[in-house]
């Protein structure tokens, strides 16, 4: 009777524990869907926003309050972006999340929200309607070669940084396995031999490369390259903390942003 008992109670509990991982599943295949759909309409907005120098969007805040609008849009991002990675934002972070998945899906959940950032700011941006230079001819092939490599580089320096971070997937596919995120190792292979920054040097680029310029694009373009610039400051105090030495090794043989010139090794 009690071995019976015994064999009913672990059923019971087996099914349990085969519902309670069906709905982490679930939730992470949720989370995993929004994240990458976002990633890429933000990714798409932001490409085609800029190539038309931001003269073509969703935006029509009446003047003088469309560069109120826009300062905030642009505001938005490197602010909400940077706090996130602070303590308090990671704890903001992991309540995203029901059934205890918070910190699990954290990669994930950050992923999302600078996706969605990327899109408010380049979707409902209120272009002022003047265009100072559009390429054509050869010109215009010239440019587009250059806003292309730009991306391309975008693209190999968060592959070199490790994809499944930059995109979001990290915490998903986690939950999904019921593991725990492991992240990647300080990335020091790649474009990182040439630069420790080189998401950002890659980023700036397709700032400065766009075939169409604007007074909107220009505002744009220098808030976004002084963000490029000084955040990674910020993302090295945490490196050092989190590698130590390692780190220091890695910084005094590869430049802080441009390639050149190579810091002499001590």
């Amino acid at each position: 009777m009690s071995t019976r008992r015994e064999g009913s109670e672990r059923s019971l509990v087996s099914a349990h524990g085969v519902g309670v991982t069906g709905r982490r599943r679930l939730l992470a295949v949720c989370f995993g869907i929004v994240c990458h759909v976002c990633f890429l309409v933000g990714v798409l907005t932001m490409m085609l926003a800029m190539f038309f120098g931001m003269s073509r969007s969703l935006g029509a805040v009446p003047a003088p309050w469309n560069w109120l609008a826009n300062i905030a849009l642009l505001a938005q991002f490197p602010i909400v972006h940077s706090l996130l990675l602070t303590g308090r934002g990671r704890a903001v972070l992991a309540r995203f999340a029901p059934a205890g998945a918070g910190v699990t899906l954290s990669a994930t959940t950050y992923a999302t929200i600078a996706a969605l950032q990327v899109f408010l700011l380049f979707a409902l941006w209120t272009p002022t309607g003047t265009i100072w230079w559009q390429a054509s001819g050869t010109a215009l092939n010239v440019m587009v070669a250059l806003y292309a490599v730009s991306w391309v580089l975008l693209g190999k320096s968060m592959a070199d940084a490790g994809l499944s971070l930059q995109t979001g997937s990290l915490g998903w596919v986690a939950l999904f396995r019921g593991r725990k995120p492991v992240y990647p190792p300080m990335p020091v292979n790649g474009l990182f031999r040439l630069t420790r920054q080189p998401i950002y040097v890659a980023f700036t680029l397709t700032l400065w490369t766009v075939p169409t310029w604007t007074p909107d694009q220009l505002v744009v373009a220098l808030t976004l390259t002084a963000y490029c610039l000084f955040a990674p400051r910020f993302k090295e105090s945490r490196y050092r903390r989190i590698y130590g030495a390692a780190f220091d090794d890695y910084a005094r043989t590869v430049p802080y942003w441009l390639p050149w010139p190579r810091p002499r090794s001590r």
